[in-house]
């Protein structure tokens, strides 16, 4: 792909390689549907950071890790939505070099840690659903740890291009950066590489196995019929929903961005029209909207509290008799039977 945006130093060396990819028009359009998801993105996840720190009772352990999600959206929002939305406005980059590998290391920081967060997350339902009468318990400290490593991890593998391993280009219609799929040299595609691994597949490996293993013990709970009316298909329904709503999520938004990379380091003859290249991008950062409505507002006690916030004291969940956590609801129908999930799967 070329990078002469970066290269110039004029306005006209921007404007003739812009306006080659996109009209003036297209670049409107892409900078109105930046700016909703912007907006939209930064107004929910402060929602959450504010909601949850004047609320005592939403202090649980898995706070920490919705919180953190929070703050990795609204960093991507705040660094990445923005900066994107004036720039397809303008129609060019125009933060220049320096801009673009800040740019991009900042939407990469905390895309990545936002990536990490969720399987924390998978990992803490996986533990409250398959776990709840085991030794290991998932508590504060546990909470606390997940969300230090996410930020770690995304830090260790996001800075090596700072210094010279890899590089963050510009992406797309050439109005945001990333880091750069399309370098040839072996650095780069050694960097890439082992990028994808560590900061893709793992965390998506964790998820998978999570929830896979949730779902089947969700499974295993159905087949003893301990209560009355079905309500055990019911919770597994629920359960199974919000378990699929979540694992798709992550998939059709961060899929299509890893997939679009890996395919263009395996072949190097392979040419992605950038107007087609841009959607990935954006299905990716539209996650800063899904993550807090997916994570959060499923959540019946969080809403409670956020709901009545918004609409100035009225709640028309108040007297909704759905469960929406289900995972704490199998957990409370395991321990009131006094079986553990193990034992469930001998019978």
């Amino acid at each position: 792909m070329e990078h002469l945006v970066l290269r110039g130093n004029s306005s006209s060396s921007h404007s003739s390689v812009s306006t080659e990819l996109l009209s003036r028009a297209g670049y409107t359009t892409l900078a109105v549907i930046m700016g909703a998801f912007t907006v939209v993105g930064v107004i929910l996840n402060v929602l959450v950071i504010v909601v949850t720190m004047r609320h005592r009772q939403l202090r649980q352990p898995l706070s920490y890790a919705l919180v953190n999600l929070a703050i990795c959206d609204l960093g991507c929002a705040v660094f990445g939505g923005l900066p994107t939305t004036v720039t397809n406005a303008m129609g060019y980059f125009s933060l220049g070099r320096v801009g673009c590998t800040l740019e991009g290391f900042a939407v990469a920081f905390f895309g990545i840690a936002s990536l990490c967060t969720t399987a924390v997350i998978s990992v803490e339902r996986y533990m409250v659903v398959c776990c709840p009468m085991g030794a290991v318990l998932f508590q504060t400290r546990h909470a606390v740890a997940g969300v230090a490593l996410s930020w770690v991890w995304s830090f260790v593998w996001n800075t090596p291009p700072l210094f010279g391993w890899g590089s963050y280009e510009l992406e797309g219609v050439n109005t945001s950066c990333a880091p750069n799929w399309h370098g040839r040299d072996a650095g780069n595609m050694s960097y890439i590489i082992i990028y994808l691994f560590f900061c893709f597949a793992v965390p998506l490996s964790i998820i998978t196995v999570s929830y896979s293993q949730l779902l089947w013990t969700l499974r295993q709970v159905t087949k003893l019929q301990v209560s009355e009316a079905g309500s055990t298909n019911r919770v597994e329904v629920q359960v199974a929903r919000m378990v699929v709503v979540m694992v798709l999520a992550f998939l059709v938004t961060w899929m299509p961005y890893a997939a679009m990379a890996l395919a263009v380091i395996m072949d190097s003859s392979l040419y992605i029209d950038p107007i087609i290249a841009t959607i990935p991008v954006y299905l990716a950062k539209s996650s800063t909207v899904y993550n807090p409505i997916i994570y959060i507002f499923m959540n019946r006690q969080f809403r409670g509290y956020a709901v009545p916030a918004v609409l100035c004291g009225w709640n028309p969940w108040a007297s909704d008799p759905q469960v929406s956590e289900g995972e704490t609801t199998v957990a409370s129908l395991i321990k009131s039977q006094k079986i553990s999930p193990k034992e469930s799967l001998k019978e």
